[in-house]
């Protein structure tokens, strides 16, 4: 929960939780992540990576979009570095295990059931890169 949460004034009954300007700030990340993932795909693509690297950088830049995704969109009302100081244990806990999975699959998997290779540094801060862009 927000912290200013209790010191505002209650909702209208009238009013529903989805108003407009949820809607249109939704609508623009649903067009705005998938381009920069689109983005990823071509950049890697131009570069000379193979069909595995390509999997890997696109599959990357949807987890961390969806990661940057949930803490652009925890508050409305304070940034990311507030948000993060209200001590969310699960919302921590979420987003660490799901790096760590994402880090298993690219860097463990060894049964090749995703078809990955292994991501450089510089890939990594390019998927992130990317993904903020689109995100923020």
């Amino acid at each position: 929960m927000v912290k200013n949460t209790m010191q505002q004034k209650p909702r209208k009954m009238t009013d529903t939780f989805l108003n407009w300007k949820k809607l249109g700030i939704s609508f623009v990340q649903g067009l705005a992540i998938p381009l920069g993932v689109l983005f990823a795909y071509q950049h890697t693509v131009q570069n000379g990576g193979n069909e595995e690297q390509t999997r890997a950088m696109v599959f990357t830049a949807l987890i961390f979009a969806n990661i940057l995704l949930s803490l652009v969109n925890h508050s409305f009302y304070y940034s990311i570095l507030e948000s993060l100081k209200n001590r969310n244990i699960l919302f921590v806990a979420v987003n660490g295990i799901t790096i760590i999975l994402l880090f298993a699959i690219l860097y463990i998997e060894s049964s090749g059931f995703f078809h990955l290779t292994e991501l450089n540094v510089a890939n990594l801060d390019s998927a992130l890169s990317i993904t903020s862009v689109s995100v923020l």
